[in-house]
């Protein structure tokens, strides 16, 4: 480094902003069938990104222990190897599964986050949905479909 270089004043790198807000189009609502849900206000476009939700990341060892609670049915697998496990900020946990979804979401494992974006154009007043496999057109049944022909532990419902 030169001298000219050391005496320059350092300018403050700024952060990337990956949801400056939340989206002021997203609302939370209670359905019949699925509890909670995410719905629109706006019309949203076929992919156009609809959230981008930062994430806690956690370690497989913490993931055994959070498989006995609530938090069980919020969470992603997380990691390259998804032995990790996840739980997304803003509305991310609150997406519900569709075989049939119009949006998905798209981890990304360097910076944490997960993105949400439309598959399909998006109604005001229209549930978000998400597939569950991450594919949107998967079709394998997801994992309280595989545990229903397990023996299932009482779960305590989040309020």
């Amino acid at each position: 480094m030169s001298k000219k270089d050391k005496n320059k004043p350092k300018t403050k790198e700024e952060p990337r902003k990956l949801t400056p807000v939340l989206p002021d189009n997203l609302f939370v609502a209670r359905t019949p069938d699925k509890g909670r849900a995410v719905f629109t206000s706006k019309p949203i476009a076929k992919g156009e990104t609809i959230e981008v939700a930062p994430m806690i990341v956690f370690s497989s060892k913490d993931r055994a222990s959070i498989d006995d609670t609530f938090l069980y049915e919020y969470y992603f697998e997380w990691g390259n190897k998804g032995k990790k496990g996840a739980l997304a900020l803003g509305f991310g946990s609150l997406y519900n599964h569709s075989y049939n979804p119009n949006a998905q979401y798209l981890p990304d494992f360097d910076l944490n986050v997960l993105e949400f974006r439309a598959v399909r154009n998006i109604e005001p007043g229209e549930e978000i949905t998400v597939n569950y496999n991450l594919d949107p057109e998967d079709q394998t049944p997801v994992w309280w479909e595989q545990d229903a022909n397990k023996k299932s532990k009482e779960k305590r419902q989040h309020p």
